[in-house]
């Protein structure tokens, strides 16, 4: 260590810039990456005849250099990133990956990584880079059923899902569906094995348990009941085109059929929790489908309480337009949702472009007298 002091004071007849390329090697030569992030700012700082005692902050970065200071930031981060992941080191990794904004790499790194891990602090700390700061939420999910169980994973996730991006919630909610469909499936083949020794095994759910009403007798069930719940209500977040839709339709059949004590009610339109998840599944995946959109326009027109009856309009403008049944989504929603504006869940005029309705949207507009909207809509 001695020695490196030494270098760095002796390099000093030769110029401020061979006392930082003595620093660079040096600090890489030792692994300090974290440091070496900051000599590097440092070294820039200097070149640019800035102070240079804090060498990551930008308070003291005049406007004009502000813009050449930011790109050396951005292009330390990436390459001190980038050491980190090629050291294992994740979490490091991801503080300056996180900072610039490019989660890419770590993603990546989180992706190739064995799903199967023994329990212990790296593993508590993968999953809080991957699961709760947003690395990899699919991997996180992934971990945390093999080293916490369903129960943890399932909370985890209540207080994640508003905050991932559609693809991840969706993600997750399959990885969670498939998780407990086979985990039932299991219990329920068990259950039928140990009454009726002979019977050929089930190649699925919905076989395991067809006109076996017995099962449910006595209030039997197969799988926390609650667990059910939660994951039935995640798999919303799946599309016509997830695999997973057909398991979360023999979810939602084989809640139909427990005890009424163990079909917890739902938000409006889930009161009736199983046989209302039934007919939404069937519906995204191409099957009955006037049947249910007929299930929940009579539940809205039924509907006196007004904010209840804006959450089932929503429901059924959410499953139309992601059934392509767009007349049905604007038509609901003009009568039920203008007043409902929200970047972050529902907006009509983005409904009204994808669409293809901007005339409603000329119409509703000159009705709010909003010249803005109105001639958006018309020269779109």
């Amino acid at each position: 260590m001695t020695d490196s002091f030494t270098a760095l004071t002796e390099s000093k007849s030769s110029g401020a810039s061979a006392v930082f390329d003595k620093l660079l090697d040096s600090l890489k030569a030792s692994k300090d990456y974290h440091r070496l992030f900051d000599a590097t700012l440092m070294r820039r700082k200097q070149q640019l005849g800035l102070p240079l005692l804090r060498p990551t902050s930008l308070d003291d970065v005049p406007t004009d250099k502000r813009t050449d200071f930011e790109k050396t930031y951005v292009e330390a981060a990436r390459e001190v990133g980038q050491l980190f992941l090629d050291a294992g080191q994740i979490a490091n990794a991801w503080l300056y990956f996180r900072t610039i904004r490019e989660s890419e790499p770590v993603a990546k790194a989180l992706a190739a990584m064995p799903s199967r891990r023994e329990p212990g602090d790296e593993t508590e700390e993968l999953i809080q880079v991957a699961l709760f700061e947003g690395a990899n939420p699919t991997k996180g999910v992934e971990w945390m059923l093999k080293t916490h169980g369903t129960c943890s994973t399932i909370t985890s996730l209540e207080q994640q899902m508003a905050r991932l991006p559609a693809d991840d919630r969706k993600r997750c909610a399959a990885i969670l569906v498939k998780h407990l469909y086979t985990d039932l499936t299991e219990s329920v083949s068990a259950d039928v094995q140990r009454r009726m020794a002979l019977a050929p095994p089930a190649d699925s759910l919905h076989e395991a348990i067809a006109g076996r009403d017995w099962l449910f007798q006595e209030g039997n069930y197969h799988i926390d009941v609650s667990h059910l719940n939660a994951v039935v209500r995640f798999a919303r977040f799946l599309d016509k085109s997830s695999p997973e839709l057909k398991l979360a339709i023999e979810l939602s059949e084989y809640g139909s059929h427990l005890d009424p004590q163990f079909q917890y009610p739902g938000d409006p339109p889930f009161a009736e929790f199983y046989p209302a998840h039934r007919h939404f599944f069937l519906a995204l995946s191409g099957e009955k489908v006037d049947e249910a959109l007929a299930y929940f326009k009579e539940q809205l027109n039924a509907e006196l309480d007004d904010a209840d009856k804006q959450l089932i309009a929503y429901v059924l403008v959410d499953l139309a337009s992601r059934i392509g049944r767009w007349d049905d989504a604007v038509q609901l929603a003009e009568q039920h949702l203008l007043n409902l504006e929200d970047s972050s869940s529902f907006s009509f005029s983005e409904l009204c472009r994808d669409a293809g309705r901007m005339d409603v949207l000329q119409r509703v507009a000159q009705s709010k007298n909003d010249l803005v909207t109105f001639t958006a809509a018309l020269l779109s």
